[in-house]
This record gives C-alpha cells, structure tokens and sequence, in this order.
C-alpha cells in the first residue's frame, strides 16, 4: 500500500529519473531518411495498380485497406522530417520545403492516396518525396 503524507511515496522515488537529457533531435543525427516514405509510397503505388487489375472483391477489400495504411505511414514518415530532422535554416535556404511537405501529406491524405486508388496520384506522391529527398541529401552534405 502506496501512503500519502504530504510527501512523495518511496515508490514515486524510485520511479523518478535521475538523469535529465536534451537533444536536438529524437534520436541520433543519421536515422532520418526519406526512402522509408518512399518505400511505403512505392506499395501504395503497386496496390493501386494491383487492384485495377484485379475484380475479386475480396481482394480488393484487403487491398484497399492496405493502401489505406500505407499512405498512413507515408505520413507520419513525412511528419517525422519534417518536424524532427528539418530545422529553421534548411526553411530559410529551401523555402519552399514547408509547401512541399503539406502537397507531400495532402498526397498521402485522404484527398490523395489513402482515399484514392488512383495510380496517378500515387505517382505524383512519389515525385513530391522525389523532391524532398534531394533536398534531405543537399543538407546531409552542408
């Protein structure tokens, strides 16, 4: 049994960290990369064209649903570069990275590839990350 008098349990004690951290970044500068959204966006992309080519229902319920998580991890790959890894003076020298970031999730959005089975669109969501890794490499070398 947990008492309260006034002060912290010894529980609460032992439970409180001991060491306080800070860091630019969630991890270690390295493990951001923009082939993980394109990966997911190239199955997406397949999924689309998969099943266009196919009439079973069934298959095209499980495929739907699949593309469906996919452009969900698109997102929160992009998300994740966005908010993480891009700082302040990559926007200055790429202004237009805010912009191709929000067309880049829109894409993948329920407006794009998550409530679309349009290849097209998943093609112009490939060329948007296209895009933003050029610009992730160029500040990899700076």
């Amino acid at each position: 049994m947990i008492r309260y008098e006034g002060r912290e349990s010894q529980v609460f004690k032992l439970l409180r960290p001991k060491t306080t951290v800070s860091a630019h970044c969630d991890l270690p500068c390295g493990v951001y990369d923009p082939a993980q959204a394109r990966i997911e966006a190239e199955s997406v992309k397949a999924i689309a064209e998969k099943y266009a080519a196919n009439e079973d229902p069934e298959f095209r319920a499980r495929a739907i649903l699949i593309k469906e998580q996919r452009s969900q991890l698109v997102k929160e790959h992009l998300w994740v570069l966005w908010t993480d890894y891009f700082k302040p003076p990559h926007f200055e020298k790429y202004p237009q990275l805010h912009t191709l970031f929000n067309e880049a999730t829109k894409l993948a959005g329920a407006s794009g590839t998550k409530g679309s089975m349009d290849v097209g669109v998943a093609e112009e969501l490939l060329g948007k990350i296209a895009e933003i890794d050029k610009i992730f490499w160029e500040t990899k070398q700076a």
